[in-house]
């Protein structure tokens, strides 16, 4: 079974390129370091903040918000490797300078991190 290939043996073409629309998003990961994001244009003309690196977070003690620094990161749910990348992605357990806390939000998409302290 030949992919691309007809039983007759010739070659599948295809209609049209892909449209810009069509295209995949390059895929980005926020990990720890000195903040740096990334503004991106979507459809409609609408404009994205893309997180790139960040060292700190918002985090949420009881009805207070504070900005922490983040220290490191602990665990992953998804992948125990991207822990050990110090990637910062949704459910992950961070240390931060008040403790251990949860990512509660998508930084890569939303350009901040929001966090829910465990201890």
């Amino acid at each position: 079974m030949n992919h691309g290939r007809k039983t007759t043996g010739g070659k599948y073409h295809s209609n049209r390129k892909r449209k810009w629309y069509e295209h995949q998003s390059q895929e980005n990961e926020t990990s720890l370091g000195e903040t740096k994001s990334k503004i991106v244009r979507k459809r409609g003309n609408h404009k994205k903040a893309i997180l790139l690196k960040s060292n700190k977070a918002n985090l949420v003690i009881g009805k207070k918000t504070e900005q922490v620094e983040i220290k490191n990161v602990l665990q992953t749910p998804q992948n125990i490797f991207l822990a050990r990348q110090n990637r910062l992605i949704k459910g992950a357990i961070i240390q931060t300078s008040k403790g251990k806390a949860r990512i509660t939000n998508r930084p890569s998409r939303e350009g901040v991190i929001n966090a829910i302290l465990t201890e």
